[in-house]
């Protein structure tokens, strides 16, 4: 295990990120960061009073924002909160590897690198773990098979654009082409575009929590224990896929010295222009971002 792990924000992505890094040990010292005086405290007391039952010795601990960074900054875009948050890591944790999951993620974590000054193996952005899951979850439920033998992998931004890779998703190795007709298969592509959507409809008010701080702990479990998994992560591209200069989602070897590798497989041509088009959606937003 590592130290101290710190988590930005006690909220349900937050607190339920928190709780799974302790459970599995990752830090000897878990942090929770937030705005709301009381919040952070509470919530990480009372996890830390559950590791006698579960059996965990991480030790969690919980802080509101440090001064200068009010509660009116919650009035302000994500992209200036996470602008003030990445000016505090840069002061009090200038060799962290930062895990990225606000949205919009690929703009958010353009914001955290810039203003960090961070190298890129240093700033990930978390969503492909994610919208992998809920592609393998859709397609276990649609063949009635173990998610445990889909093998899978979702690249592009987080939304609308992001690209399932029908040519590299298959059941223990069978093609998933054999096994599902096409409809039905381009169906559950567009059920894991609007994911996030279908859960937000469910709740009313709120948005998922437990898929993304899953997605987020794996990928802090790998840069931990220097696992070397192979996981689709929004990375700063400097020339992979004929593309730079902006995150997106690629198949990444995360370890610990954080983003190791970016793993360039070929795609079709229809997958390649879906990911071009996807780019193009993410640097949009880029450019009406004023840092």
């Amino acid at each position: 295990m590592v130290n101290k792990i710190t988590v930005v924000g006690a909220g349900n992505v937050g607190a339920t990120t928190a709780q799974r890094i302790a459970e599995k040990e990752l830090a000897r010292t878990v942090v929770m960061v937030d705005v709301m005086e009381g919040i952070p405290q509470g919530k990480a007391l009372d996890q830390w009073q559950s590791a006698p039952i579960e059996g965990f010795d991480s030790h969690l601990v919980g802080i509101a924002r440090k001064p200068g960074m009010s509660r009116d900054d919650l009035l302000n875009t994500n992209a200036g909160i996470v602008k003030q948050v990445s000016e505090q890591i840069r002061t009090t944790s200038p060799n962290a590897i930062l895990i990225v999951v606000s949205n919009p993620l690929d703009v958010m974590a353009y914001v955290a690198m810039k203003v960090t000054g961070f190298p890129r193996a240093r700033v990930i952005g978390m969503a492909g773990v994610l919208d992998t899951a809920r592609y393998r979850a859709f397609i276990a439920e649609a063949l009635d098979v173990s998610v445990r033998d889909i093998q899978a992998m979702v690249l592009g931004g987080h939304g609308d654009t992001m690209v399932p890779l029908i040519s590299y998703t298959s059941v223990s190795g069978i093609p998933i082409t054999q096994l599902m007709p096409q409809a039905k298969l381009n169906a559950i592509v567009e059920r894991t575009r609007g994911g996030g959507a279908e859960i937000v409809k469910h709740l009313k008010t709120g948005s998922a929590y437990y898929a993304p701080s899953a997605a987020a702990v794996q990928m802090c479990e790998s840069i931990v224990f220097d696992q070397k998994r192979i996981l689709p992560c929004a990375a700063w591209l400097e020339g992979e896929y004929g593309m730079s200069g902006l995150f997106l989602g690629v198949p990444c070897k995360l370890g610990r010295n954080g983003l190791e590798k970016i793993i360039e497989v070929e795609l079709t041509r229809e997958e390649r222009d879906a990911l071009a088009k996807s780019a193009d959606a993410v640097r949009e937003p880029m450019g009406a971002v004023k840092l």
